[in-house]
C-alpha cells in the first residue's frame, strides 16, 4: 500500500493492492503534505483492518474465531462488536439472505478451485447445516461459534464497511472531494477533477469491458454485484460465486448483475448482493423499501430499474 501518489492538478491519485483486489483513492487535498498524511493514515488503518478480518490470514481475528469453532470463546473489541451488530441488522432486514456464517458454503463452491464435478447434494446439505448467523454465541467482549466446522466470512460487508471508514478518515482530514474505490465498491463525495457529479459506468454483463449506461453520483455509496466474471463451469453448467444461504447453491435465477446507490457503501453492497439473490421482483422490492436507496437489476431479459434509480442515469 506504499504506492506513490500521483498529482493531477489539485487532486491526488493513490492506487494500491489490498484485500485481495485492486483499489484506488482519488481525492483533492490542499498540499502534497496533506495528501501524504491522509494516505499514510488510510494505509495504516486498512492494513490493520485486513490483518484483523481477512479469513485468508491465519492469525486474523476472524481466522481465530473460525479455528476455535466448537471449542472456546474468542475475545473481540468494540470495532468487531460494531461490525457484528451491523450483521445483526442486515441479517434481520434481508430475512436471512445475508448470513456471515456462510463460510462452509463459500469453501464448498470456491470458484478458484478446479471442480471436476459440482459438490454433491449431501455435501451441500452438510455445509448448509453449519450456516446460521443466529447460532453465533455472544457475550460482552467475546464470541463463540458453537459447532466445529462453522466459519464466518465477512464477504459482502467487510470491504464495503472499510470503504466507509476510509471515507470517514477523509472527512476527518477535511477532504471535501474524493472517490474511495476498493475493488469497485465506492464512496463518493463532492466532485471529480472535471467538475460536476462523479460519472460511473455500468458494465454490460454480456460484453465485459463495455458500458451499457452510466450514472451521475455524489455524496453516496455505490456498489455492484454480479456473477458474470467469477464462476466455474462443470458438465456444461455455469456456477457463479454468489450463493443463496437458504438453499446452499449458487444463485440461478436469471440475474447477471445488480447496481445499488445508497447513503453508505455498506448498505449499497449488502443491498446489491441480496437483491441479486432475491431476483428481480423481490430484489427491487427490497431496494425500494430501503430509505434513500436506488438500484438496477440486470437479468437475462434486460435491465430493471427501481423508481429512484432513473434520477441517476446519464441521459
Amino acid at each position: 500500500m506504499e504506492a506513490p501518489l500521483r498529482a493531477e492538478g489539485a487532486y491526488f491519485r493513490w492506487s494500491f493492492r489490498a484485500l485481495g483486489t485492486t483499489n484506488e483513492v482519488l481525492y483533492r487535498a490542499p498540499s502534497w503534505g496533506a495528501a501524504r498524511e491522509f494516505r499514510e493514515t488510510a494505509a495504516q488503518w486498512l492494513a490493520a483492518f485486513e490483518a484483523t478480518y481477512s479469513r485468508f490470514i491465519e492469525s486474523s481475528l476472524i481466522s481465530r474465531i473460525n479455528q476455535a469453532a466448537g471449542r472456546e470463546w474468542v475475545e473481540v473489541d468494540s470495532q468487531t462488536t460494531e461490525i457484528f451488530t451491523l450483521c445483526d441488522w442486515f441479517h434481520w432486514k434481508t430475512q436471512g439472505v445475508f448470513d456471515p456464517t456462510m463460510g462452509p458454503l463459500v469453501r464448498l463452491w470456491d470458484y478458484h478451485v478446479e471442480h471436476v464435478a459440482p459438490p454433491r447434494e449431501d455435501e451441500v446439505k452438510s455445509a448448509l447445516a453449519l450456516v446460521g448467523w443466529g447460532k453465533l454465541q455472544r457475550e460482552p467482549g467475546r464470541v463463540r461459534l458453537p459447532e466445529a466446522g462453522m466459519s464466518i466470512d465477512l464477504g459482502g460487508i467487510g470491504k464495503e464497511w472499510a470503504v466507509d471508514m476510509l471515507a470517514k478518515l477523509a472527512d476527518q482530514a477535511g477532504l471535501l472531494h474524493y472517490c474511495v474505490d476498493l475493488g469497485h465498491d465506492l464512496r463518493l463525495r463532492g466532485e471529480p477533477p472535471q467538475g460536476g457529479p462523479w460519472r460511473i459506468g455500468l458494465e454490460d454483463p454480456e460484453s465485459t469491458g463495455h458500458c451499457w449506461s452510466g450514472v451521475n453520483l455524489t455524496d453516496c455509496g455505490f456498489c455492484c454485484s454480479g456473477d458474470y466474471q467469477r464462476f466455474f463451469k462443470s458438465g456444461g453448467r455455469r456456477y457463479g460465486h454468489i450463493i443463496d444461504p437458504r438453499s446452499g447453491y449458487p444463485v440461478q435465477n436469471g440475474c447477471r448483475a445488480t447496481w445499488v446507490v445508497a447513503p453508505s457503501s455498506t448498505e449499497a453492497g449488502l443491498l446489491s448482493t441480496c437483491s441479486f439473490v432475491l431476483g428481480e421482483a423481490e430484489g427491487l422490492r427490497l431496494i425500494e423499501d430501503t430509505y434513500q436507496a436506488a438500484g438496477c437489476i440486470w437479468t437475462e431479459a434486460g435491465a430493471h430499474l427501481s423508481r429512484r434509480f432513473h434520477r441517476y442515469v446519464i441521459t
